[in-house]
């Protein structure tokens, strides 16, 4: 008979998708079919699922801990935001409208249904469906049609397991003051807790473990100290983002406002030959770039904005002039080109705005979406590689005629006659091994790491972090 657990937790970034990660590889471990599933996620780091869709780049990442291809019931409703109050609404893989932060709560109601429907056939196919909760239930102002947590659990009658984050202080009053505002009948639900992201010696937290289990009445599952390696995996929230650990190639990337799939990113990052950095508001591109990386992005437009603002326009033209190398993928390659014209105001009001003008290429945004896994040929090296496509727009111009690669034979992407400005719309290239050993190399750089075996293997090592400090039977147990 099929189970389900949720974990849910006392805040946002407590680290609810690790440990659903951990755990899933933790039952994959035992034979168990496990699949994950989150209800509702808010976050621009997407993945392409096989059947054509599009899921939040943590439950892709859960799909690998669980041995899974990516699917769209594994996150049926996912929100991108486009501005400061208004997201894109994504319903199992697939665009169904863009609303303002204030008109969402009437959506939600008619959203629990397709919920529903992709929780069922999860749970129809597994052993074991675990479930992971967004924000946290204390936000009970929000508790009203609610989908992502207590809303999401009664419906569907899965037990939960509460996650405080101790790194932030104030975990007692975490998880007591979660039981103490939330209804009676949500806190039914919640069979224990588990303090997450300890520093130090555990066992100084025993007094405070034991006075939540005192005042809630809920059985605690564990202290979790902290899991060094979890840099080594792909990062969802954009706020995590940080430079790599090693030395050499300097590789600065555009920490943009709506930054999206940064993950590409991830591979690069884990090169001890590359020195990444992550370029934030306000910070002038260093003298020493190599390479600058215009990353992926949900609002072109309003990136592009964002950019002049913080005068990366013009150091990236005088980084070009001095010979430096330029990489643009999808909305950052649509930067690089002379115009973005957005006749239907797709992202906004209808217009155009001048590019950056560093490929001879423009831009027209349509409000059809390429959501596609492709398998593409890179034009300098011949090599093949794995990637995917997610964006809207046509992008064509002269430097067309040098593509980055091919794509089913067709040219994709763009690079000017020097060489040293590029542009594509390919994500994921670097997480080819052979396709990104190869790229260094173009750059004296030799590559030192097998980035998808190291995800594999710190998967392992996160299933055995929880398995040493956290009562995982129990918890598996305590799924119905």
């Amino acid at each position: 008979m099929s189970r389900a657990l949720m974990i849910q937790g006392t805040g946002s970034n407590v680290g609810k998708s690790m440990l659903v990660a951990g755990l899933c590889r933790a039952a994959r471990r035992r034979g168990l079919s496990v699949a994950p599933f989150k209800p509702q996620n808010m976050s621009n780091n997407a993945a392409v699922t096989a059947d054509g869709g599009e899921i939040g780049r943590a439950q892709a990442l859960q799909a690998v801990a669980a041995g899974l291809p990516r699917h769209t019931d594994m996150n049926p409703v996912l929100l991108k935001p486009e501005t400061d109050t208004g997201a894109q609404v994504i319903v199992q893989g697939r665009r169904l409208t863009t609303v303002r932060a204030r008109d969402y709560a009437r959506l939600k109601p008619q959203l629990l249904e397709k919920v529903l429907e992709s929780f069922q056939r999860l749970k129809a196919a597994h052993d074991l469906v675990l479930v992971e909760g967004a924000g946290s239930p204390a936000e009970v102002n929000l508790r009203a049609g609610d989908i992502a947590n207590m809303g999401f659990a009664r419906a569907a009658d899965v037990p939960v397991v509460l996650a405080g984050d101790i790194d932030r202080g104030g975990v007692i009053a975490q998880i007591v003051g979660t039981q103490a505002v939330i209804d009676p009948e949500d806190a039914a639900l919640i069979g224990g807790f588990i303090v997450n992201r300890f520093r130090g010696d555990p066992t100084l937290f025993a007094d405070g473990y034991r006075l939540i289990e005192a005042h809630t009445g809920w059985r605690g599952f564990g202290v979790c100290p902290w899991f060094d390696g979890a840099w080594r995996l792909p990062a969802e929230d954009a706020l995590d983002l940080r430079g790599g650990r090693g030395e050499g190639l300097h590789i600065v990337c555009l920490r943009l406002s709506r930054i999206a799939n940064f993950d590409d990113l991830d591979p690069l990052a884990a090169e001890p030959g590359v020195r990444l950095t992550m370029l934030g508001p306000g910070q002038a591109l260093p003298g020493d770039t190599d390479v600058a990386i215009i990353p992926g992005t949900k609002s072109t437009g309003g990136d592009l904005a964002y950019l002049r603002a913080q005068g990366w326009d013009v150091d990236l033209a005088a980084h070009a002039r001095r010979g430096g190398h330029v990489l643009g993928i999808c909305g950052g390659y649509q930067m690089l080109g002379s115009e973005v014209a957005d006749p239907h105001g797709v992202e906004g009001a209808p217009g155009a705005d001048p590019g950056l003008g560093l490929l001879d290429v423009s831009t027209t945004m349509s409000a059809d979406k390429r959501l596609t896994e492709v398998r593409a040929t890179h034009a300098a090296t011949g090599l093949p590689f794995d990637g995917y496509e997610i964006h809207m727009g046509m992008t064509d111009g002269p430097d067309r005629a040098r593509p980055f690669g091919y794509v089913d034979g067709e040219p994709e992407g763009a690079v000017s006659a020097d060489g040293r400005i590029a542009g594509s719309y390919l994500h994921g290239m670097f997480t080819d091994d052979a396709f990104r050993a190869s790229w260094l190399a173009g750059f004296g750089v030799t590559s030192e790491a097998g980035y998808g075996a190291g995800v594999e293997a710190t998967l392992d090592a996160l299933a055995d972090h929880l398995e040493a400090h956290l009562d995982v039977d129990g918890m598996l147990a305590l799924a119905r």
